[in-house]
C-alpha cells in the first residue's frame, strides 16, 4: 500500500475505532469479541483499502464487513453467546443512551433476540440507519428489514426489564 493510502487509513482507523467497537459490541456482546470482530473486519479492509476509500461513505463499507464477519464468526463456531448486563468499560458514555441500568436491560433484551433481529435492530435504531441503508449493509429486502425490525421491536416492548413507553433505540435519533 503507498504511503498517502496508509495514511488515510491509519486515520479513518483512528476516526472510527470507537464507533465501529461500540457497534461490534452491540453486536456481540462481548468487548472482546467486539475488538476481534473490529480487527478482522478492518485487516480486511486493510487489504482493500484503495477500492474502499474510493467508495462515498467508506465506513459504511468497514460496517457491512463488520456484520458480515460476526455472521462467519458463527457459521464457523455454531457456539452459542449471550451479551452481558453491563456495557464495555472503553465505550464511553452517550447520554443519549439513558442511564447504565436502562442501558443494561437493553443489552440484555437485544441478547434475546435472534442474531438478524438484534443485527437490524442495532443497525436500525442504535446507528440510525434508513431501513435501506440496513438493507444493503446485510444484502436483505428492505421489507426483510421492517419485518425483523417489527419482530425484534415486539420482543424488546415484551422484555420485563424495558420500560413500555420509553424509545428502545440508544442512537443519534429516531427513526427517517
Amino acid at each position: 500500500m503507498q504511503a498517502e493510502q496508509e495514511d488515510r487509513f491509519q486515520e479513518f482507523v483512528r476516526a472510527r475505532w470507537s464507533h465501529l467497537v461500540r457497534t461490534a459490541y452491540l453486536l456481540t456482546g462481548d468487548v472482546h469479541h467486539a475488538e476481534d470482530l473490529t480487527q478482522t473486519a478492518l485487516a480486511k479492509a486493510y487489504r482493500s483499502w484503495r477500492r474502499i476509500s474510493r467508495a462515498d461513505n467508506p465506513e459504511a463499507y468497514v460496517r457491512r464487513m463488520l456484520v458480515s464477519c460476526n455472521s462467519d464468526r458463527f457459521r464457523k463456531r455454531r457456539v452459542t453467546e449471550s451479551l452481558t448486563a453491563a456495557p464495555p468499560e472503553t465505550a464511553g458514555r452517550d447520554e443519549s443512551a439513558g442511564r447504565v441500568e436502562e442501558r443494561g436491560s437493553l443489552l440484555a433484551g437485544l441478547a434475546r433476540l435472534p442474531a438478524r433481529q438484534r443485527a437490524v435492530v442495532v443497525l436500525r435504531y442504535w446507528e440510525d440507519l434508513s431501513e435501506a441503508e440496513v438493507a444493503e449493509v446485510l444484502g436483505c429486502s428492505t421489507g426483510t428489514v421492517k419485518s425483523q425490525a417489527s419482530k425484534g421491536l415486539a420482543k424488546l416492548r415484551a422484555y420485563p426489564g424495558l420500560y413500555i413507553g420509553r424509545t428502545v433505540s440508544g442512537g443519534r435519533g429516531g427513526s427517517r
